[in-house]
């Protein structure tokens, strides 16, 4: 039998991170044995660390064709730190509390990603995330919801311009840089055309938690834009509702950091600079 692929569940990953966690199982826990055990910030640097999960599939199950998929976390809660979570994850096997979507088999791989980078941007995006958790009423992400969620149409990246760049190009760029981190998703890089001038894909992006949370701030600018909200104080309150956010970072910085950048970053787009560097 074999080879054999990973079955990813949804405790193994993060919002733009497929190596998030590896699964214990502790035969001592009668309930739940399987625990999730996050990785280390030098694990994350590791570009071929992966994570090992509690179950193995054999790949003559998963469809050959797919390289990469969407998914998201379907065990969550309205009172969670975030409670829509999405990542790509390398070609595996999938549990149920990890749904994905999947391409059409004869669709260009090029063109799926370019609107699945946009997609998984769309689904970690504060302000969607503030829409989901007036929905979620259990513990769970049903697909009813997330049907239901008011997703950005793809067309509409191309046609908001911030300066000289698409709102699609600043998301597509920030999703590349923020998922990937290992080799494992060098097909996903591939297919978004982060190759060099011979054809081969590119080294992946190194693990940088300062970057990623500036990456996160943008992208959260930009679909705030995307959505038509301008207001500050509107951005503010958003923010305000997701409170294990705002202690974590006041804990770790002083102050509310994502809103601040968040701030920064609209400003910058607003005045057709999408590459300024806030210093907040």
């Amino acid at each position: 039998a074999g080879p054999w692929l990973p079955l990813y569940e949804g405790k193994m990953v993060q919002a733009f991170d497929h190596r998030a966690a590896s699964v214990v199982v502790d035969a001592g826990r009668l309930h739940r044995p399987a625990q999730p055990v996050a990785a280390t910030a030098e694990q994350h640097r590791d570009p071929a660390w992966l994570p090992v999960p509690q179950y193995w599939v054999e790949d003559a199950g998963v469809p050959a064709g797919f390289r990469w998929f969407v998914g998201w976390k379907d065990v969550t809660a309205p009172t969670n730190v975030r409670t829509v979570i999405a990542a790509v994850v390398p070609r595996s096997g999938v549990g149920n509390t990890f749904p994905v979507l999947l391409p059409a088999d004869d669709a260009d791989p090029a063109a799926y990603a370019a609107v699945a980078a946009l997609v998984v941007a769309n689904l970690n995006a504060v302000v969607l995330d503030y829409v989901a958790r007036q929905k979620v009423q259990g513990q769970h992400l049903n697909l009813y919801i997330v049907e239901q969620l008011p997703v950005v149409p793809p067309e509409r990246y191309d046609t908001v311009r911030f300066g000289p760049k698409s709102a699609a190009e600043i998301v597509r760029g920030a999703v590349l840089e923020l998922t990937y981190t290992a080799h494992d998703m060098a097909p996903f890089a591939r297919d978004l055309g982060h190759v060099d001038a011979a054809g081969d894909v590119q080294p992946p992006f190194p693990w940088d938690e300062e970057r990623r949370l500036r990456l996160r701030a943008r992208l959260d600018a930009v679909f705030f834009l995307l959505y038509g909200v301008t207001d500050r104080d509107d951005v503010r309150y958003v923010h305000s509702t997701f409170p294990i956010v705002e202690r974590q970072e006041t804990a770790a910085y002083g102050r509310y950091r994502s809103l601040d950048l968040c701030l920064a970053y609209m400003n910058a787009l607003a005045a057709g600079e999408p590459d300024a560097e806030p210093e907040a």
